[in-house]
């Protein structure tokens, strides 16, 4: 594979993101069936994107897919095939020498398979008898030694019958994906103003006056945004971004869907202002932005007000508080802190003050830290203090990753009792729940760690390739008594299995899904809370596949005592049974569901922020003070030896899910074993472009962390950080840094040493 590095000066979208679906299909196949099934997407009656959660507008574009999206959905179109005449040529002992993309460039699975020590394979297993032995195994474990793990992608039918599977076996331990990227947001938000999600419908981009981006990288992650932020500068508004490393989606974009500007070139500038924050420094950068306006306020002698003091008044809780330490902070230790001047901040700062109406917008870089709990509900205290919250054209949106993460969590997916409706599960199906708190992602890691746990049931997703502390965790995985994933493809979680291991393949969301009533169809939840319908048009890959509400009914009837108020089979056949269920069990937001998903654009649940009702300890939303500006470990600043380690996502990836080794954005082409480094610290440490350099994590705990292989490449990056790809460098996360409060690892920010592998160089890092 050819490697090669320049930068990247054309714009987001436009011909580089053509020229990149074109060679997608070429090498999937059956690109004209592919390009057919993919006017379906993200259009009334077709089926939802299966990889982001950002919102449809109404009425669709005639195109509503992005590029990663339609990368997502040519994946899994693929012609490819991994049959068990695959698994017959292959060990697995020779697949764990595969990356991430061989693996599932494989193809899609096709039978159930269970693994055969003897021969170290896959080999083909019978439905009813891949069910009968993992309900035998599971019926011979104590219900908290299972993990019932969820990865975000299933519909909110089948994560419905997943958690109650899970509460009827007797156990909360119901992780999801959610504890590796926004479970800091589930955690920060309602302290702060109630609901667990953000305020924001997509109708608020068109009458927003001003956005504020942090730590998200749209041109990547949830590219079809890009047209609300083209329509809103075209608008005028604003846009504000916080990020350390420049993100083409938030400089340019050409739409695709626009023959003038595809034709002529032509391209929109997105950001007005970027902000290079250093990694973590986003909370003293907002803070900086607070006491401008704070100090604004005080001395406006007779001026109209800067702050909102009748939403004040009326709507928050801790304003006097906050705003003495704000006033209180020192504008030296906020510029170290943040990586930006003062006037950097007060320019920001002016612009959210001429704005009625703003939107705070974040990703992963806010919520990826030590302290991310505090950093999101730092951002919270600046839209309160102008009342950008409850508003239309204002409030706050963290941009969630996986199509449905956010609704398996509405559905009751959770490993915390108390955001489950338990009293009202054990009235509809007869049974006393489980009560006591469930482990998430961190707690099943640690407790797989200390052999406390036998059994690992997966509803998509690579867990064990997401994780830190992976030398250590599949060490772990491989003392599982049982292993259970429930998949399109075949990943590094079932590559590195338990004893006892089955692969259950289920139809992808693109896919005809028929019962016995016949076709149909299931729901998701966008990141902005609305809950829509979605329907596969193409045949399944295998004959032999099921969906995963049948899959998880086959585990269900296998391993669980019959009962009368539970009909497992009926749902399976019906899903409209699943959705009364599910309107059962949540009246207020799923009653007569089945009609409500079809309705043009989904129907939104309530969320009383966005109505200024405060579901709040105090009964109003809270200002939040911060203990320290510091959000990760807090390396001296004498101590130069160390770096900031950022985990980055390609543009030819999505989450675990590797595409392709380009990352067009970013100039790097061939190759993912890169670290991104500011020329002055390759200068420093006597480091040239493309040496070789191992990275070990600068922790002392008694355990050596480290990677190897990374080639090194100068970029535009703050001094004292460095950018390397996810999951590539997930080993260099201890289990252990992790954001208080939520769990969610802190891949954002992790201290680093760097070793050059030249024998002609000393280690300078």
């Amino acid at each position: 594979m050819k490697m090669d590095f320049k930068p990247y000066t054309a714009p987001a979208g436009g011909w580089g993101s053509v020229g990149s679906l074109a060679r997608r299909f070429a090498r999937e196949g059956n690109p004209v069936s592919a390009a057919l099934t993919l006017m379906y997407q993200n259009q009334p009656h077709g089926y939802a994107c299966p990889s982001c959660a950002w919102a449809k507008p109404v009425p669709p574009h005639v195109f509503e897919f992005c590029e990663n999206g339609a990368k997502a959905t040519i994946w899994e179109l693929t012609q490819k095939r991994a049959t068990p005449e695959f698994f017959a040529d292959h060990k697995l002992r020779e697949l764990e020498g595969w990356n991430d993309h061989a693996l599932e460039a494989a193809g899609r699975l096709t039978d159930p398979l269970r693994y055969d020590a003897a021969s170290d394979r896959y080999l083909p297993v019978p439905w009813h008898t891949a069910f009968t032995e993992i309900g035998a195994r599971l019926r011979g474990f104590a219900p908290n030694s299972a993990v019932f793990y969820a990865s975000g992608r299933a519909g909110l039918e089948a994560a419905y019958m997943y958690q109650l599977l899970a509460r009827l076996y007797g156990t909360n331990n119901l992780p999801d994906c959610s504890n590796m990227c926004h479970e800091t947001t589930s955690v920060a938000l309602p302290e702060s103003i109630g609901v667990p999600v953000g305020t924001v419908t997509l109708d608020d981009f068109a009458h927003a006056d001003a956005l504020f981006f942090f730590g998200q990288n749209v041109g990547s992650n949830s590219p079809r945004m890009l047209h609300d932020l083209q329509d809103a500068r075209n608008r005028g508004v604003p846009i504000v971004s916080f990020n350390p490393l420049h993100e083409r989606g938030l400089e340019a974009f050409t739409n695709p869907q626009n023959p003038r500007q595809m034709l002529t070139g032509a391209q929109t500038p997105i950001s007005t202002l970027v902000n290079q924050v250093k990694s973590g420094g986003d909370m003293a950068a907002i803070m900086g932005m607070c006491k401008v306006l704070i100090a604004w306020d005080d001395h406006r002698d007779g001026a109209a007000p800067v702050l909102d003091w009748d939403f004040i008044h009326q709507h928050t809780h801790g304003f006097e508080k906050f705003a003495d330490a704000v006033r209180a902070a020192d504008w030296a230790a906020l510029e170290r802190r943040s990586g930006l001047t003062r006037n950097a901040m007060e320019a920001a700062a002016l612009v959210y003050a001429r704005a009625k109406r703003v939107i705070g917008i974040y990703g992963m870089g806010l919520t990826q830290h030590v302290k991310g709990v505090r950093t999101v509900q730092m951002l919270v205290n600046l839209l309160l203090l102008r009342g950008n919250i409850g508003q239309p054209g204002a409030g706050i949106c963290p941009v969630r990753g996986h199509s449905n993460v956010q609704g398996q969590r509405t559905v009751g997916i959770t490993e915390k009792p108390k955001l489950a409706p338990l009293d009202r599960l054990a009235e509809q199906y007869d049974f006393e729940p489980p009560r006591d708190e469930g482990l998430n992602t961190v707690t099943a890691c640690e407790a797989m760690l200390n052999d406390r746990i036998h059994a690992f049931i997966g509803l998509g997703g690579n867990f064990i390739r997401a994780v830190p502390e992976r030398e250590a965790m599949e060490a772990a995985w491989r003392r599982l008594p049982l292993t259970v994933q429930i998949v399109t493809k075949l990943n590094r979680s079932q590559v590195v299995h338990g004893e006892t291991a089955f692969i259950l393949p289920c139809l992808g969301r693109t896919e005809l899904d028929e019962q016995a009533s016949g076709p149909q169809a299931v729901s998701v939840e966008d990141s902005t809370a609305c809950i829509h319908g979605s329907r596969g048009r193409r045949a399944p890959a295998s004959p032999n596949l099921l969906s995963e509400p049948a899959i998880i009914a086959g585990i269900a009837k296998s391993t669980l005592a019959p009962n009368p108020h539970v009909d497992w089979d009926g749902w399976v056949a019906d899903y409209d049974r699943v959705r009364e269920a599910i309107g059962a069990t949540y009246p207020a937001i799923f009653h007569d569901m089945s009609r409500r998903m079809w309705e043009p654009g989904g129907f939104h649940r309530r969320l009383e922020a966005r109505e200024r009702t405060w579901n709040t300890a105090t009964g109003k939303a809270n200002f939040i003070t911060p203990e320290t500006l510091a959000t990760d470990i807090d390396t001296p600043v004498e101590q130069r030896d160390i770096v900031q380690l950022i985990t980055l996502r390609s543009n030819d990836q999505f989450n675990t899910t590797v595409y392709g080794f380009d990352d067009r954005f970013r100039g790097v082409h061939g190759t993912r074993m890169v670290v991104l480094m500011h020329r002055n610290d390759m200068a420093r440490f006597g480091l040239n472009e493309r040496d070789m350099v191992t990275l070990s994590t600068a922790v002392d705990d008694g355990r050596r962390r480290s990677v190897s292989g990374l080639m090194v490449l100068p970029y535009d990056i703050p001094e004292g950080n460095i950018g390397a790809y996810y999951p590539e460098c997930n080993p260099l996360i201890p289990l252990w840094h992790h954001a208080e409060g939520s769990h969610t690892p802190a891949a954002k920010s992790i201290p680093v040493r760097v070793t050059s592998a030249m024998p002609n160089k000393e280690t300078m890092l």
